[in-house]
């Protein structure tokens, strides 16, 4: 007698119920508007019920802490409308990743419409073996932090074009790069514009409990250098053992065609090659001591106008070479040729200026209201009232802030309300503001890549639905869930492992006073 076997049904299970559920859902631009909505809604009976929050915080402004209150603000009173009159341009224009992601582009498009990318992609796909691709990527999307938010306006599409010339799923790459970029965005080999910010906030906050503590922008450096290798691992296993696997055969429109690279398209390479080197030269001769691209007053690097500038040069980084490319390649003629494909990578990005545009109104809805900094405190005093001590309180805090983000994006403005809160408490029980520091960043990386307020989440969703057109943001949060959950428990245990042995997280930096 046989035994009837069960038949896998791809629809059970919690994934496939968030997908489900998420895609059953509007356009991802009417979901910001209903959004907006139900703020407005919340808005306006919260600050009827008298909802407020005192708290002892950072004013960013001045960089100095003080007590603060922040009341809901309702949206339905005759300030609150004129608020969404005149402000919808100044929150849609002001929205950081628009900029980023369009001066990124400029130079990228020119270095796709050339064949530049494709062409180097063709020569990754024959000299790298399979099994190595998906560590690259994950690698790559971590490392991409250093440059700010490049590696979500670059690596994100690339990751999905390499997985599709290996011949893998599209979506499989996009959500390893995504992890790696998002996921891991406190983990890097290299300290980072991200470690002066949070720095000089948890400075402020150590000032508390000690007038002569400070923390430096490497005090995490250790810790942050082995996060790289772990993120890389974890990211790899869940695609390649969860994320791709379900995700099954690429059916798609979308093809790769890889054929052997050309003499001309070799020649293309050998001038962009050139035209890089020349570039990276210039490049470094502003970053030599006293460069024009160092900072005027302190001469350093992570604090300078060469930082700031990262978007621009990232831009400038595909453009010389991609131009170079199209020339040695005679892919390009003239400046027309250039200026037609700089323009048709701007037509690629209707859908995601629409949908923008919504979203830069719901993110500025909910500063505006205060809810998100309500959110915060409230979490903030629950945490602080439990009485947890130790490894317990160390494992809460990363969860309520893994939480909290869900809600408040920008890293800063978390920190600039919890680090006055939990950098004294956590340094009365012994424990060093750079491991209270850490412990933030953990739970503030691992749910970014769930968050739709996360502020290039809406981006993402547009370059999920090149390669999948019934993809929504059910679809995204279902494939990001496993490596959000893997990232959160990991990198906890690397904290306790860390905290038990006592090793230290920065130069000179241990995890106890």
């Amino acid at each position: 007698m046989k035994t009837k076997e069960k038949k896998a049904n791809p629809n059970r299970g919690l994934l496939a119920g968030i997908e489900r559920i998420g895609n059953k859902l509007p356009h991802p631009a009417t979901i910001f508007v209903i959004l907006c909505a139900i703020i407005i809604g919340v808005s306006a009976i919260m600050a009827k019920m008298g909802v407020s929050v005192t708290y002892t915080g950072l004013d960013r402004s001045t960089m100095e802490i003080k007590e603060m209150t922040a009341s809901v603000v309702s949206l339905l009173t005759p300030e609150g409308i004129r608020y969404m009159f005149t402000s919808a341009v100044k929150n849609f224009t002001s929205f950081a990743p628009l900029g980023t992601v369009l001066v990124a582009l400029l130079g990228v498009g020119v270095a796709e419409g050339t064949g530049l990318i494709g062409t180097l992609l063709t020569k990754l796909v024959t000299s790298t073996p399979k099994r190595l691709i998906t560590v690259v990527v994950v690698f790559a999307g971590v490392m991409s932090s250093i440059a700010s938010d490049a590696g979500y306006v670059v690596l994100v599409p690339l990751g999905a074009i390499v997985f599709l010339s290996f011949g893998r799923h599209p979506m499989a790459g996009l959500a390893a790069a995504f992890a790696g970029v998002s996921g891991g965005f406190s983990a890097n080999l290299l300290v980072g514009p991200t470690d002066a910010l949070l720095a000089g906030i948890t400075t402020e906050g150590a000032k508390l409990f000690s007038d002569t503590a400070s923390v430096g922008p490497a005090d995490n450096w250790y810790f942050i250098a082995a996060s790289t290798f772990l993120i890389t691992i974890i990211g790899t296993i869940v695609t390649e053992k969860i994320v791709e696997p379900k995700l099954g055969e690429y059916k798609g429109e979308e093809k790769a065609v890889l054929t052997d690279i050309t003499g001309e398209q070799k020649r293309g390479l050998r001038f962009a090659g050139i035209a890089l080197l020349i570039f990276l030269v210039l490049i470094g001769i502003t970053l030599l001591p006293n460069g024009i691209l160092r900072n005027p007053e302190t001469n350093e690097i992570l604090n300078s106008p060469f930082m700031d500038s990262i978007v621009i040069i990232i831009a400038l980084l595909f453009f010389v070479p991609g131009v170079a490319y199209g020339i040695g390649s005679k892919t390009v003629k003239n400046d027309k040729d250039v200026i037609a494909l700089m323009g048709k990578s701007m037509s690629t990005m209707g859908g995601y200026i629409v949908l923008v545009f919504f979203a830069s109104q719901f993110v500025q809805y909910f500063s505006y209201t205060n809810i998100g900094i309500v959110i915060a405190v409230k979490g903030a005093t629950l945490l602080e009232n439990a009485g947890f001590v130790g490894i317990p309180l160390i494992i809460s805090f990363v969860i309520l802030t893994a939480f909290i983000n869900l809600f408040m994006g920008s890293a800063s403005a978390k920190w600039a309300i919890m680090a006055p809160v939990f950098v004294p408490m956590l340094m009365q029980l012994g424990n060093s503001p750079a491991l209270v520091q850490m412990a933030y960043r953990i739970g503030d990386s691992t749910t970014n890549i769930i968050s739709p307020l996360m502020s290039y989440f809406a981006l993402i969703v547009a370059f999920a639905e090149k390669y999948d057109k019934k993809s929504g943001v059910g679809t995204l949060i279902s494939t990001m869930v496993p490596y959000s959950i893997a990232f959160l428990i990991g990198w906890t245990l690397l904290l306790i492992v860390w905290f038990v042995l006592g090793i230290p997280l920065g130069p000179a930096i241990g995890v106890t006073l």
